[in-house]
């Protein structure tokens, strides 16, 4: 029987020398990421709305390798979701620590409109708008992003309201308002204070509603 005839075991010699090496590198290779990850939201906050962040300033800014750029990322478009998808988590945590001050969930709902839509504020609203601008082509709603960590922290208040389908509702809830916030961000306007309230009494009304002869989805 010939070598390549003789059958390898699933943790062969090769797997395990990857592993040990990874694990050496994972400390470092997390750092590169995360360095690049900052470096791309700087230089898509002063390329701003007018021009593409190039692979090339990134990496300068990072003081990392276009080797490093790649090792993490196969093109910048995969970049630029892995920043949007660091700026939702931030974000979820956000509103989580906002929510946390209140143990009503009426409050802790409206804590998280608040959260949400305050990223349309100027100091703000710059930085994210970028983002989405790379991320979308510069087409309002083209955005690969995605809303679960910003969901995430509704679950609870959702199911405390009563809501049959708390994980649905939440995340129904977190597109339809992301989107508004995307709406905003693109025209250069902020919400008001009706549209809060609007926005508030919206997501109490999911988070209650009931539909005659519909089975409430559980998550599996």
């Amino acid at each position: 029987m010939s070598q390549n005839a003789v059958p390898r075991p699933p943790d062969d010699v090769a797997t395990r020398v990857a592993r040990r090496t990874f694990d050496k590198r994972g400390p470092d290779y997390a750092g590169e990421v995360r360095r690049l990850l900052d470096a791309g939201l700087e230089v898509m906050r002063a390329c701003g709305t007018t021009s593409r962040a190039r692979v090339a300033d990134i990496v300068a800014a990072a003081g990392l390798s276009n080797d490093a750029f790649y090792r993490h990322f196969p093109s910048k478009d995969a970049l630029v979701a892995a920043i949007l998808e660091d700026g939702n988590e931030r974000l979820g945590l956000y509103v989580a620590h906002q929510m946390s001050k209140s143990s009503s969930p009426e409050d802790q709902v409206r804590r998280w409109v608040e959260g949400v839509m305050a990223q349309a504020d100027e100091e703000i609203a710059a930085t994210t708008l970028a983002v989405l601008w790379n991320a979308s082509g510069g087409l309002p709603g083209a955005s690969v992003s995605t809303a679960d960590p910003i969901a995430a922290p509704l679950h609870e208040p959702f199911a405390a309201l009563g809501s049959v389908a708390p994980e649905l509702d939440a995340a129904l809830v977190a597109h339809a308002t992301v989107g508004r916030l995307a709406e905003h961000l693109f025209a250069g306007t902020r919400p008001d204070v009706a549209e809060i309230e609007h926005l508030v009494a919206f997501c109490l009304a999911a988070a209650r509603a009931r539909v005659d002869g519909v089975e409430p989805v559980r998550p599996e």
